[in-house]
C-alpha cells in the first residue's frame, strides 16, 4: 500500500486543534473536544493521526524546545488514534485498517522516549481489538530486537512488555507457540549492558509465569538462572523485576527454586529491607507467596528470627507518613473531599441470600483497616506476611514476636507504639492459643491506655486490634451473672472513641464496633441506652464519609439484637435522625444506599415499632422502583430518548427496604400493599436482566407470601414461571432466593401448587445433587423439597430416593426452626406414603432425626412411627443393621425410641 499523502491544509488544521489542546482555558478544551468529534466523522482523520506520529519527526538542527512540542504534538496524535481504534476500530475501512497495522511500527526506534511509548500503547492496542494482527506483531518486534539499533531495541521491548502485559494469557494459548521464539529473545536481552532493557525484558518475561500454563515453564530454569545472575545488581529496577520474578516462580515453580532456597531466602531478607519502597514492597510478597504451609515449614524455621524483626520493622509508618499523619490530629470539622468518599453501591446480599465470601483478595483487611488508606504498601503488605507466619507457625512464633511487641507497646515513641499494637492484631488468629494466658493484662492495656493516647493513630488501631480480639473478649466467662468482665469497659471506651475528633478514629471505631456487635449479639442489650446515645450523637458530629460507616454500624446493631431494639424509649432516640437525613436526600442520591440498608435492619428489628414510619417509606421504595422501571422501559422503547438511565442500585436497596419492612411488620403492612401496584414492580424485578435484582424481588416475594398472602396470591399464575426459570441460573443467590420464596409460596398455596410441582421437582432434585453446590442453597432446596411434599406429598414421594441422601445431609446441620419442622413433617408424610423411598438412606434418616434438640411433640411421634415401621419391616435382620450405626447414634435412638 503506497504511502499516504495528506492535504496540507486539513494536516495544518488538525495540528493546530492538536495545538490548542494544550491550553488550560476549559472552554478551549471543550471546543477542541467537540471539533475532533466532527474529525472523526470522517475515517480518513485516523490516516492523519498516524502521519503525525510517524512522519513528522524533528528536523536536523531544531531547537530543542521546538522538538519537545512537536513531540507532545506527536504522542497526542497516537493517543487518540489509539483512542479511535479502541471505541471506532470496527467501523473503519478495511484500506485503513491495514495502512494502520502497516506503519504503526515505523517510529518504534524514535529518538523520544515519548514516541517510543506512544508506539509501544498503539501496538498494544490493535493487538486487543483487532486479533488477526497479534501473531505477525509479536514475530515483527522479536525481529527488531536483533536489530542492533539501541533506539530500536529499546523500543521494539518496550512494545513487546506493553502487548504481553495486556495479552499473556491469550499469547500463551497461540497454536503457533509464540513464545518458543519470544522467551529466548527476552532470556538473551537480560544479559545485555543497557539497563532499561534489562528491566523491560525481565518485567516481559515475569508476565509469562502463571500457573497452569506451559508456555513459559519449559524456560522456568533458564529464567530462574538468569534472575540469580541478576540478582546483585545495584540498579534499583532491575532488582524490583528481579524480586517480583522470584515471588512468581515461588507461586507458580517452586520445585526450580528449591535447590537454591537457602541463598534465596536470605536474598529476599535483604531485598524485604531495601531503602527502596517499591523494592522492598515486591520482596515482601515473598513471604506470602508460600502458599502451602508444609512448604513455609520447610524452609522458613531457621530464619524467623530474621523475619519477624524485619517485617516488624516494614509495619512501621515511614518518615513521610509520619507527617502527613501528623498533620491531622483533630480534623472532625474539616468537610469531606468528594473524591476521598469511595462511589456508593448496593450491597449484594439480600436478607435469604447465599453469603459468599470476599475471596478474590486475601490480603483486603490490611487494605483499609489498620490505617485509613486504600494504598497496597510495605506496611500492609509486611502486616498481611505476620499474618500469614502466625497461621502457619501459630505459637511457635511467640517467642520470637512478644519480646519485640512488648518493647515496642512500652517505647514512648509512637511509631513503635502503633507498630506493637498493629503486630498484635496481626497475629490474633494464627497465635490466639498461646496468646490466651496474656490477653487479660494486654485486654486491659489496650482498653484502658491506648483507646485514650495522645496520638490519633494509635487510637485508630487499638480500634481494629481489639476488635480482632472481641470473640474473646465477648465470651469470657462472667465474673458475675450476666457481666462480662472486658465487655462494659470496651463498650464504653470504644464509644467515646465513636465520637472522636479525628476522623480516622470515627472510621476504625465505627468499624470496630460493628465487629463487637457481630460477635456479642444479644449480649449488648443492657447497654443499648448508652450504645444508642453515642451513635445517634454521631449524626451530628461525622462527615459524609464516617456517615455512612454509621449507617453500617446502626444496621449491625439491628440485626444483632433484633426485637430488642423494639422499645419506645429506643425507637424515639434512633429514628429522628434517620427521618431527618431520609428527607434531606433526593431520590438520585447515591448516599440512599447506606441510608436504606440500615434501615431495612431497623425495619426487620422494630417490627411493629417501625410502623408510625412506614407509609412514608413504603411510598418512596415503591417510587424508585416505579422512576427506575419506567426509565429503562422508555429507553427500551426509544434508545435516542433524552434519558440517563438510573442505576439499578436504587431497585436493590428499595426492594431490600420493602423485605425488611414486610419480616419486621408482617400483616400489618397490608394495608399499604393493598393500594399500591407493588406486586406489578415486583414482578417487573422478577424478569430484569441484573441478577442482583431479581435476587432482591425473589427475597421479598417470599417475605410478601408470609406477611401478605392474599396480595400475592391472584399473580401466582405469572410468578411461578419466574421462580421456575431462577432455579435454572448459574446465579447462585438468584437460584437461592427463587427457592426459598417458591418454599414459601408452596407452605401458603397447599396442594393447589399442584400442577407446577413436575417442573419445580425436576430443577431442585437437580440442585440437590448438584456438587460443589454452596451449603445454603442446598439448606433451602432441601427446605423447599420437604414443604413440597408437606403440601403434594402423593405427587412428591415417589421421587424420595432421588433427593434423600443429600436431603438428609443437609438437614442435620440446621439448627431447629420453623423452617426445618415443616420440612420433616412434609418427609415423614412422604416415606409413609413411599418407605421403600427411604430404604438406601434410611441410616442417614436416623442421622437427620437425631439432630433434633427441641422437637414438637406430635413430629416425634412422627418419628418414632416411621422408625418402629422400618424395625419391623427388617425383621429378625434388624440387630445386624442396626449395629452397623455410629455408637453415639445407636445410644440416642435407643434413649429416645427404643430401638
Amino acid at each position: 500500500m503506497a504511502m499516504f499523502q495528506p492535504d496540507q491544509k486539513w494536516l495544518d488544521e488538525i495540528l493546530m486543534l492538536l495545538s490548542e489542546s494544550q491550553s488550560p482555558n476549559r472552554d478551549i478544551q471543550m471546543k477542541v473536544q467537540e471539533t475532533i468529534e466532527h474529525y472523526n466523522q470522517s475515517p480518513d482523520f485516523n490516516m492523519y493521526l498516524l502521519h503525525i506520529l510517524t512522519q513528522m519527526k524533528p528536523v536536523d538542527g531544531e531547537d530543542p524546545a521546538t522538538t519537545q512540542r512537536r513531540d507532545a504534538l506527536r504522542s497526542l496524535a497516537g493517543i487518540i488514534l489509539k483512542n479511535n481504534i479502541r471505541i471506532r476500530y470496527e467501523t473503519f475501512p478495511p484500506n485503513i485498517r491495514e495502512y494502520i497495522k502497516m506503519n504503526c511500527q515505523i517510529c518504534i526506534g524514535d529518538r523520544s522516549p515519548l514516541i517510543r511509548a506512544t508506539v509501544g500503547i498503539l501496538v498494544t492496542t490493535l493487538c486487543l481489538y483487532d486479533k488477526t494482527v497479534m501473531e505477525s506483531f509479536l514475530h515483527n518486534l522479536c525481529q527488531l530486537v536483533d536489530s542492533g539499533d539501541e533506539l530500536v531495541v529499546e523500543g521494539a521491548v518496550g512494545a513487546l512488555n506493553k502487548v504481553c502485559e495486556d495479552s499473556a494469557h491469550q499469547i500463551t494459548q497461540m497454536p503457533s507457540q509464540p513464545l518458543n521464539t519470544v522467551i529466548p529473545k527476552l532470556i538473551q536481552l537480560c544479559a545485555c549492558d543497557r539497563p532499561r532493557v534489562v528491566v523491560l525484558a525481565l518485567g516481559t518475561l515475569n508476565h509469562f509465569i502463571m500457573k497452569e500454563t506451559t508456555g513459559m515453564m519449559q524456560f522456568a530454569q533458564a529464567f530462574a538462572e538468569t534472575l540469580f545472575q541478576l540478582a546483585n545488581n545495584d540498579i534499583t529496577e532491575v532488582r524490583l523485576r528481579v524480586c517480583q520474578g522470584m515471588v512468581k516462580l515461588l507461586e507458580a515453580k517452586i520445585d526450580i527454586l528449591v535447590p537454591q532456597m537457602d541463598n534465596i531466602i536470605p536474598y529476599m531478607l535483604m531485598c524485604t529491607q531495601h531503602p527502596d519502597q517499591k523494592v522492598a514492597l515486591e520482596a515482601c510478597e515473598f513471604w506470602l507467596a508460600f502458599a502451602d504451609p508444609q512448604t513455609a515449614w520447610e524452609y522458613l524455621p531457621k530464619y524467623l528470627d530474621q523475619l519477624i524483626p524485619t517485617l516488624l520493622k516494614g509495619m512501621r509508618y515511614s518518615e513521610s507518613d509520619q507527617i502527613l499523619l501528623c498533620a491531622d490530629e483533630d480534623n472532625h470539622m474539616i468537610p469531606d473531599r468528594e473524591e476521598d468518599i469511595a462511589p456508593q453501591h448496593a450491597k449484594i446480599s439480600a436478607r435469604k441470600a447465599v453469603e459468599v465470601a470476599d475471596s478474590d483478595d486475601e490480603n483486603d483487611e490490611y487494605g483499609d483497616e489498620n490505617d485509613g488508606s486504600l494504598e497496597w504498601n510495605l506496611r500492609k503488605c509486611s502486616a498481611a506476611a505476620l499474618d500469614y507466619l502466625a497461621v502457619v507457625f501459630q505459637d511457635h512464633l511467640l517467642p520470637i514476636l512478644l519480646p519485640l511487641i512488648e518493647k515496642d507497646l512500652q517505647s514512648e515513641n509512637w511509631v513503635e507504639r502503633e507498630c506493637g499494637i498493629l503486630a498484635l492484631g496481626a497475629i490474633s488468629e494464627g497465635c490466639m492459643n498461646g496468646m490466651l494466658e496474656f490477653l487479660p493484662g494486654l485486654v486491659v492495656f489496650l482498653i484502658d491506655h491506648c483507646l485514650g493516647d495522645a496520638k490519633s493513630i494509635v487510637r485508630s488501631i487499638t480500634c481494629w486490634t481489639l476488635s480482632r480480639y472481641s470473640q474473646w473478649i465477648v465470651t469470657t466467662p462472667p465474673e458475675q451473672e450476666g457481666q462480662y468482665p472486658y465487655l462494659r469497659n470496651l463498650i464504653e471506651k470504644m464509644l467515646e472513641c465513636v465520637l472522636d475528633n479525628n476522623k480516622r478514629v470515627q472510621e476504625a471505631a465505627c468499624s470496630a464496633f460493628a465487629t463487637l456487635e457481630e460477635e456479642a449479639g444479644t449480649r449488648l442489650v443492657p447497654y443499648l441506652d448508652d450504645i444508642l446515645k453515642y451513635l445517634v450523637a454521631a449524626f451530628d458530629k461525622y462527615q459524609h464519609k464516617n456517615l455512612l460507616i454509621l449507617y453500617d454500624a446502626i444496621g449491625t446493631l439491628a440485626d444483632c439484637v433484633t426485637s430488642c431494639l423494639n422499645q419506645p424509649q429506643y425507637i424515639e432516640v434512633i429514628m429522628p435522625p434517620f427521618i431527618v437525613k431520609w428527607n434531606q436526600l433526593p431520590d438520585d442520591s447515591r448516599d440512599l444506599f447506606p441510608l436504606l440498608e440500615c434501615l431495612s435492619s431497623l425495619a426487620s428489628a422494630l417490627g411493629i415499632g417501625f410502623l408510625p414510619y412506614a407509609e412514608g417509606v413504603f411510598e418512596r421504595c415503591n417510587r424508585l422502583l416505579h422512576s427506575t422501571l419506567h426509565a429503562y422501559q422508555t429507553l427500551s422503547q426509544d434508545p435516542n430518548a433524552n434519558i440517563v438511565p438510573p442505576d439499578k442500585d436504587f431497585m436493590i436497596v428499595a426492594l431490600d427496604l420493602l423485605s425488611g419492612m414486610a419480616e419486621g411488620l408482617g400483616s400489618d403492612l397490608e394495608s399499604l400493599v393493598a393500594n399500591s401496584h407493588l406486586m406489578l414492580l415486583i414482578m417487573e424485578c422478577m424478569k430484569d436482566p441484573v441478577p442482583e435484582v431479581r435476587q432482591s424481588a425473589f427475597a421479598l416475594l417470599g417475605d410478601l407470601t408470609k406477611a401478605c398472602w392474599p396480595h400475592v396470591k391472584p399473580h401466582i399464575q405469572v410468578i411461578l414461571p419466574c421462580v421456575s426459570q431462577n432455579l435454572d441460573t448459574n446465579y447462585i443467590s438468584v437460584c437461592n432466593n427463587a427457592c426459598w420464596a417458591f418454599g414459601e409460596v408452596a407452605m401458603k398455596f397447599g396442594p393447589e401448587i399442584q400442577p407446577s410441582v413436575p417442573v419445580i421437582l425436576t430443577h431442585l432434585v437437580k440442585i440437590i445433587n448438584r456438587e460443589h453446590t454452596p451449603k445454603t442453597l442446598i439448606e433451602n432446596c432441601a427446605i423447599t423439597l420437604g414443604r413440597l411434599g408437606l403440601v403434594c406429598p402423593r405427587e412428591v414421594a415417589p421421587h424420595l430416593e432421588l433427593f434423600m441422601l443429600p436431603w438428609c445431609q443437609s438437614m442435620r446441620n440446621i439448627h431447629d426452626n420453623g423452617e426445618k419442622d415443616s420440612a420433616f413433617r412434609g418427609v415423614c408424610h412422604m416415606i409413609m406414603l413411599n418407605p421403600e423411598g427411604v430404604d438406601r438412606t434410611f441410616l442417614w434418616f436416623c442421622d437427620a432425626v437425631a439432630s433434633w434438640q427441641n422437637v414438637e411433640p406430635d413430629l416425634d411421634d412422627m418419628f418414632k412411627t416411621i422408625l418402629m415401621a422400618f424395625k419391623q419391616r427388617i425383621g429378625a435382620n434388624w440387630d445386624s443393621f442396626f449395629m452397623q450405626f455410629p455408637d453415639v447414634l445407636r445410644h440416642r435412638l435407643q434413649e429416645k425410641y427404643g430401638l
